[in-house]
């Protein structure tokens, strides 16, 4: 069956372009007679016309040589139609122009219609900004009679305007944070990286402010995340008030907030306004009756100085973001170099310490736990050494956050757990072995089985093994935790709650948490003999507690023999400190067991003493009649050693004289003396800034 001309009509309007569509047009514009056979054709093509114009997003347009139209399709023309300028007539460059965000839309269409030349899918908007923000791709052809004459363009069109609309909220999506409507991390570095773009002068400057939201998990955890998303949407607006409407203000995700301030890069004034985002975030928060009250951290970097690109800057502000939540959180640091260089060296010792495990470099050392009633060892803390091989021995408190962080402390604390079990085997079986437990450990469902296995191939019983935990694993209680503690105890192993008084501390989860054993921070147990000190009533506080609880308590810190009587006096069950030895190998464990019998010896200083500030300086010194001049070895709020003097044998204490500050005597008496050495105490205490301020000496802290 041949195609008839009325599909191929439908064929043109459907690619958007109809000749015979054009024909019509032509036809009610010169009102040209048609023979009859054609009338029914040109009546159904005018009908289809109709159709198309008015049910679709398809429209018509035509002009006459001239460049004016003398078509436009209805719903075009009456949102372009003017009161006193109706669309018909005018110029087609007067009634659209070029869309900007349209690149591919090279020339304009006055070009095209002074060089007659085809044009197609070109978008265009109202030229009057007052219409109806509208958008339409256009396309148009030129047209001529039989003869060749030039008779204008003929054209189409379709209506864009939901599709840019759509597009656009594409864009929004993509770039703003759906649940506060700021900007999102995208939109954040499009902008960072826009601003940072050098001119042809100089960098641009900026300054970055990074922000996290201190304790924000915690209301996760606790209230749930529909909570956590009205608190999120609160923060967003305050951030947005106190900075002020200056810079860009987004959120990258969680609880991390991003300020990006162009132009900006004077510290006083940045400090400020860190200084109240901190204060305004700060402020307690009501959410469906709850009131919240969450901190905020902040890294500022500040461009070009800190970095002349985006990503730089980012990792600047970062670092100094961990810096102020190192400081202790809820202040605001900015960059410093030695921050990278810090983060650096901390990166190489991650890469070293992934190697530290199978290459042998971690040892235990076993600290002894002693008994308050009969100074007998009862037991030994395992504590993790590492020996580099470049580096030498790295203190814990350097790698084992950085194990925690890495995700290295389970794998590291499993060897440490089952290398104690295994030394515990070869001590007298009324020696126990206590060993660390991180929170990270603690919160592993395969805990349980861990210790399990290291108890059976060691061979010890289970209440010889004691687990210390720290208060950290409160900080997100919860079913698990206390399912962990009964998993634990049916073991048949001690828990001892590590560190008491430092962290999360309280008292309900004493309650709720079977310990054996609370152990007394050594923050509480140094200067507690040292006399106005109140140290001493804490401890006091803390064993009645334990005692009224059926636990036992371990002092831990203890130097000097003054403390263990103060601590024994107090009630303290157990002892731990360098006064009994410091952490010792396996081999010299055994040698100590056997050495005492069992029994610990005591050493170090007989009395407690103020910290003490080591030094070099000379000072004159005078005993009666007598001046002379000596060298200050050490000096604390107390008293201070000195050298450089000679004392008769048997000589005993006496009052002496010494200048502590220039041309200043302050009374002392001179305890002791031996080989040119003597002690010093200071009628009155001393306040060593008084002679930081005094001098420019440097000074350093005895180790």
């Amino acid at each position: 069956m041949p195609i008839s001309p009325l599909l191929l009509l439908i064929l043109a309007l459907a690619l958007g372009l109809s000749g015979v569509a054009a024909g019509v047009l032509w036809a009610r514009r010169r009102s040209v007679t048609i023979c009859p056979e054609r009338d029914s054709h040109d009546r159904l093509a005018r009908l289809l016309v109709d159709e198309f114009e008015g049910h679709s997003n398809g429209w018509f347009w035509r002009t006459d040589a001239e460049g004016c139209l003398s078509y436009l399709s209805a719903k075009v023309a009456a949102e372009l139609d003017a009161p006193d300028a109706p669309a018909l007539g005018q110029p087609l460059p007067t009634l659209f122009r070029m869309d900007s965000a349209s690149p591919e839309t090279e020339r304009t269409l006055g070009f095209h219609l002074a060089a007659r030349t085809a044009f197609s899918n070109y978008s265009v908007r109202p030229a009057s900004r007052a219409k109806l923000e509208r958008w339409w791709s256009i396309s148009g052809r030129p047209i001529a009679d039989s003869a060749g004459a030039f008779l204008g363009f003929v054209g189409s069109g379709s209506d864009l305007t939901e599709t840019r609309r759509a597009d656009a909220e594409i864009t929004r999506l993509a770039l703003f944070d759906g649940l506060t409507g700021l900007a999102n991390r995208q939109r954040l570095r499009l902008s960072l990286e826009q601003t940072l773009s050098a001119s042809s002068v100089a960098p641009r400057t900026s300054a970055l402010l990074l922000l996290d939201l201190d304790r924000f998990k915690a209301v996760n955890d606790t209230l749930g995340h529909h909570t956590g998303d009205a608190l999120l949407k609160q923060v967003a607006q305050r951030l947005q008030r106190a900075s002020g409407g200056d810079g860009l203000v987004g959120r990258l995700g969680g609880d991390e907030f991003q300020v990006i301030l162009p132009n900006e890069t004077d510290r006083t004034r940045l400090g400020d306004l860190a200084r109240r985002v901190i204060f305004d975030l700060s402020q307690p928060y009501t959410i469906e009756g709850s009131a919240i009250s969450i901190g905020c951290s902040i890294g500022v970097a500040i461009a070009p100085e800190d970095g002349h690109d985006a990503e730089t800057l980012v990792r600047n502000a970062d670092l100094a973001l961990y810096a102020a939540k190192g400081d202790g959180r809820g202040i605001h640091r900015f960059f410093r170099p030695e921050m990278l260089a810090g983060a650096q060296s901390r990166k190489q010792l991650e890469d070293d310490l992934r190697d530290a495990l199978a290459a042998n470099q971690f040892f235990v050392a076993y600290q002894p736990v002693v008994s308050t009633k009969t100074e007998r060892i009862v037991g030994y803390e395992a504590l993790l050494r590492w020996e580099h091989p470049t580096r030498g021995l790295i203190s814990p408190a350097d790698f084992v956050p950085v194990a925690e962080d890495c995700g290295l402390i389970e794998s590291i604390g499993e060897w440490v757990l089952r290398t104690a079990c295994l030394d515990a085997a070869c001590w007298p079986k009324d020696v126990r072995v206590a060993v660390n437990v991180s929170p990270i450990q603690f919160a592993n469902p395969a805990l349980p089985t861990v210790v399990t296995s290291a108890l059976a191939k060691s061979g010890i019983v289970p209440d010889r093994l004691e687990l210390e935990i720290t208060e950290g694993v409160f900080v997100n209680e919860n079913a698990a935790t206390e399912q962990m503690f009964r998993t634990l105890k049916g073991c048949g192993v001690r828990l001892a709650l590590d560190d008491f008084g430092t962290g999360y501390s309280s008292l309900g989860y004493l309650k709720k948490a079977p310990f054996d054993k609370i152990k007394i921070d050594q923050s509480f147990v140094r200067g507690a003999a040292i006399a106005g000190n109140r140290n001493a009533a804490i401890i006091k506080a803390i064993v009645s507690l334990a005692e009224t609880l059926g636990m036992e308590t371990t002092a831990e810190g203890v130097e000097n023999h003054d403390e263990i009587a103060l601590i024994r006096e107090l009630g303290c069950s157990h002892i731990q400190g360098y006064v009994y030895g410091k952490p010792a190998r396996a081999p010299d464990v055994l040698e100590q067991l056997a050495a005492g019998g069992g029994r610990a010896i005591a050493n170090g200083f007989r009395v407690s003493r103020s910290p003490r500030t080591a030094m070099l300086r000379t000072a004159r010194i005078q005993a009666g009649d007598i001046v002379g001049e000596v060298r200050i070895r050490n000096l604390s709020t107390t008293g201070a050693m000195i050298d450089g003097i000679d004392v008769e044998a048997g000589a005993g204490e006496f009052e002496v004289l010494i200048e502590l500050l220039e041309d200043q005597m302050f009374p002392a008496t001179l305890r002791w003396a031996a080989d040119g050495k003597a002690g010093l105490a200071f009628a009155e205490s001393f306040n060593l800034e008084r002679l930081a301020a005094a001098t420019t000496a440097p000074v350093r802290k005895a180790g």
